[in-house]
């Protein structure tokens, strides 16, 4: 997220996801904030990249005297879920809860075909980095931290860690923000119209340590940036669904054709 100034007041927030992804943009004007976006969607993640911008050393305050914004979104959506029936045994055969648990349905959830690279880290973590960021002067690889836990009855995604990789300048900027999300995957399959549901909720808390934001009320980056979030979540959502649904048709497939 970075702003720029227009003239004297006014200024423009932008959120951007992946090269050819989603981009909110929200510009203060004389009548208040508008709001617009564009969507290239493929293959988007929930990850938010988030442009960031030098600044001189008598723009900054004291860390102590810093405001902060605390902006949010969330969405729950479900979509139409197939139903593979094992006739032969008169039972489900692969099971979105069989998919979602398999190292497949773990890149599906985490769509590492879009990321730079694909780490374990432990029991049910797992380190993403997404692919370096080029703007201004500065280079920025995000690295964010996601615990997957699949269930019998859900799965849920958690992101315990967002960081950006890059100049000093690009890293001071990991002691200004902090961003949470969780991800709640749930479905009924025994229900005469099977569905996935997916409950994101997503939260970032941005410190305002430069001028002249410093001297504007809180709300003057809150509201925006709460706008461009929500704007974010509700494109991105539904292609996660979508590119879930189409990840596991895929996988039942390969199954079928293995057995």
């Amino acid at each position: 997220m970075y702003a720029s100034r227009r003239d004297a007041c006014p200024f423009v927030l932008r959120l951007v996801t992946g090269d050819d992804g989603y981009t909110v943009t929200a510009s203060n004007t004389a009548s208040g904030w508008t709001l617009s976006s564009s969507s290239r969607l493929r293959n988007a993640t929930l990850p938010v990249q988030l442009h960031l911008h030098q600044v001189q050393a008598s723009h900054i305050v004291a860390s102590a005297n810093a405001k902060q914004a605390n902006l949010s979104a969330s969405r729950i959506q479900r979509v139409e879920l197939p139903v593979y029936d094992d006739t032969s045994k008169g039972r489900q055969a692969y099971h979105i809860s069989h998919f979602l648990s398999h190292p497949s349905g773990i890149q599906a959830i985490l769509n590492t075909s879009a990321l730079q690279n694909f780490q374990y880290l432990d029991t049910n973590a797992y380190r993403c980095t997404l692919p370096k960021l080029a703007f201004f002067n500065f280079e920025a690889t995000p690295v964010l931290d996601l615990r997957v836990i699949p269930t019998k009855e859900d799965c849920t995604v958690e992101l315990f860690s967002c960081k950006f990789k890059g100049s000093k300048v690009v890293e001071r900027q990991n002691d200004y923000f902090s961003a949470s999300m969780i991800n709640h995957i749930t479905w009924d399959t025994d229900i005469s119209e099977p569905f996935l549901e997916v409950n994101v909720k997503l939260n970032l808390s941005l410190e305002i340590y430069t001028r002249p934001f410093t001297s504007l009320p809180i709300s003057a980056v809150e509201r925006p940036g709460n706008l461009m979030m929500q704007a974010l979540v509700d494109g991105l959502v539904p292609s996660l669904l979508q590119q879930l649904v189409q990840d596991y048709n895929n996988w039942v497939h390969q199954q079928l054709q293995n057995s």
